[in-house]
């Protein structure tokens, strides 16, 4: 580890000599009190994907400008993204609310519980679609702090369809926003951009397509220089499609990889950062990183005269998630050593690229200290003296006494529930891969949710000895059969988190045709109907006996973009009633039995094929 190094107030750039003051106490007395911050979010970029995180296989890819910003400040080894997947990631670094709290896991939801298709043995429970309107972002909490607040590129926190809420619903004063991933290329292997000024990809001086996201958090900071601002640039970089305007570097990677170009077969299916287009794009998400740091190098403060916006200013650089290593039939990247991808709770799914830089945090550091996307939120509000809402519940530790003092001190970084130093972390994805897991040191525990009697499946691996000493960062050798006890703690300790958090749990699925445990004792409904505004439903006990019962209604049924939300049935013997929700106009029943299994009448089909669940629901008349 690099020695912490006092004041590295100029991050080793080339600054006017009006900057290179020796009096650092002076230099903090001039400087505005209220920073700049600009939170750098890309989209599905894996651990390893970045060249100054190369460890073991050599990647091609090259991030000149990442690394640039690595030595500039501090490299975290151990940061984590809050959810496997994007748009929970998103909501939770939004809210610095872990994602089980603002009840959004995963990407899909704000619809009833359904099989994801006929072969599903588990079914998701449901969550929310969208972020909550009543949550209180970062950008809200600035704004009652005298900031301009802006963000560029995607979104991914609103409604499908409609994405509400927008950004300006959020507490953004400038937003210029798409809802997911860049559009696919009709042929990946031509469209490429040119240097005509009519080419809405047109390329630049370096080379590189046009993009209107970096050019819009360029044009936001440019606007509100003259005040404090916060930029959340959230690029759609290197999400699929997997493709590049650049022919010039397509032809680079290529040539690189010891290809012959144009490759017959365009889909990638060889094991490893193999890709030529996926390593384009990581270049080019470089390229636009290094644009953002570049203006606050080139550009003066108007608030302090004689210095560069980069001496004020805090830049975060991190993922929202690990890498996608594969999609459909094509390879992308390899997260290795770490083990699987994004959608998978294990290390490869949820560790990613962290680089924080700012006054007074010093240069070309690395640390060990676990951290995580949801420590964002406290840690700006430390920098900027914003105070937090009144009974406002973060889940995330501020990091600023971290990064001021001794970045790899992992006693500095202090859990907000217990107030002692943070030496854990938890996930929580009941969709896809169906994991929750727990990481206590260096030890991580994960749960597997099954189709089996046992219910879960127990994983227990010692990713690192005494923090930074690497053992099985790979997750492959379970040691959960030789260290019982151990693995069995761990997970108490899960549960009774999780339960803090009310979270929900994957169900079974009794309309499989898979042959699962005690489906023949599976509740089946007598009756339903109405009474004035109650609605109710009867059922026959087959042998299992219901536990829980929920009413899950929509209030803009038939339409794409409806949204649904659960509400509590009271259970009286064989008969389930509840009062309709106001505006309600379209509802499901919701049985949970003894076994876990879900009995929902009617049934609504599938995710992957229902578009409009509505169609599947009893309507209110």
């Amino acid at each position: 580890m690099s020695k912490l190094i006092l004041f590295s107030l100029l991050f080793s750039l080339n600054l006017p000599a009006t900057c290179s003051n020796n009096d650092p106490i002076e230099l903090d007395k001039e400087r505005p009190k209220k920073p700049n911050v600009v939170l750098i979010l890309t989209d599905d970029l894996g651990w390893q994907d970045v060249k100054c995180y190369d460890i073991d296989e050599p990647s091609p890819h090259e991030t000149p400008n990442i690394d640039r910003l690595a030595k500039e400040g501090v490299l975290f080894w151990q940061a984590y993204s809050p959810a496997p997947t994007c748009s929970p990631s998103r909501g939770a670094i939004l809210s610095g609310k872990h994602p089980v709290r603002i009840e959004r896991t995963n990407v899909r939801g704000g619809h009833p519980p359904l099989p994801f298709n006929h072969g599903s043995t588990l079914i998701s429970p449901w969550m929310r679609g969208a972020l909550d309107i009543s949550e209180v972002t970062i950008a809200e909490s600035l704004q009652s702090n005298g900031y301009k607040t802006g963000h560029s590129g995607k979104w991914h926190v609103g409604a499908a369809v409609t994405d509400y809420p927008e950004p300006k619903d959020q507490g953004f004063d400038f937003s210029k926003h798409g809802f997911g991933a860049h559009r696919r290329m009709d042929d990946r292997t031509t469209g490429f951009a040119t240097t005509n000024a009519s080419d809405p990809f047109t390329l630049d001086e370096d080379g590189f397509p046009f993009d209107d996201i970096t050019q819009d958090g360029l044009d936001f900071m440019e606007a509100n220089k003259k005040d404090p601002f916060f930029l959340f640039y959230a690029s759609r970089l290197v999400h699929t499609p997997i493709q590049t305007r650049s022919e010039a570097l397509l032809r680079k990677y290529y040539e690189k990889l010891g290809l012959e170009y144009p490759k017959k077969n365009d889909m990638w299916d060889e094991a490893g950062q193999k890709n030529a287009y996926y390593a384009a794009m990581v270049e080019m998400i470089d390229h636009y990183t290094g644009q953002l740091i570049k203006y606050l190098k080139e550009t003066e403060d108007p608030r302090w005269p004689g210095h560069m916006l980069i001496e004020n200013t805090y830049v975060i650089f991190t993922s929202d998630n690990g890498g996608m290593e594969q999609h459909t039939k094509e390879i992308i990247t390899d997260n290795y050593p770490l083990d699987k991808g994004k959608i998978n709770a294990k290390e490869g799914g949820v560790r990613v690229p962290l680089i924080i830089i700012g006054p007074n945090i010093a240069s070309n550091i690395e640390s060990d200290v676990m951290v995580n996307g949801i420590d964002f939120y406290p840690t700006i509000l430390s920098w900027t003296g914003t105070k937090k809402q009144d009974n406002q519940i973060l889940d995330g530790a501020d990091l600023s006494t971290l990064l001021d003092k001794e970045p790899t001190d992992s006693k500095l970084v202090i859990d907000p529930e217990t107030g002692a130093p943070r030496n854990s972390m938890m996930f929580h994805y009941p969709n896809s891969s169906m994991q929750s897991t727990l990481r206590i040191d260096g030890y991580k525990l994960i749960r597997n949710y099954t189709d089996t009697e046992e219910e879960t499946f127990l994983e227990l691996f010692q990713l690192y000895e005494n923090g930074s000493n690497r053992l099985d960062i790979e997750e492959s050798k379970n040691l959960a059969s030789k260290m019982p006890e151990k693995a069995k703690e761990m997970n108490r300790i899960l549960t009774e988190r999780l339960e803090k958090l009310n979270a929900r749990y994957p169900f079974l699925n009794p309309t499989s045709k898979k042959s699962l445990p005690n489906k023949s004792k599976v509740p089946t409904v007598v009756n339903h109907g109405s009474e004035g505004n109650t609605v109710w439903l009867e059922f026959k006990n087959n042998g299992a006996k219901v536990t829980k019962a929920e009413l899950i209604y929509t209030k803009n049924g038939g339409i794409k973009g409806e949204i649904w939300f659960p509400v509590a049935m009271t259970l009286n013997g064989n008969k389930v009633s509840v009062a309709l929700p106001k505006g309600t106009t379209h509802y499901v029943f919701n049985l949970v039995d003894e076994n876990n299994y879900l009995i929902s009448y009617p049934d609504a089909g599938y995710q992957k094929t229902t578009k409009i669940f509505a169609t599947k629901a009893i309507a209110v008349k």
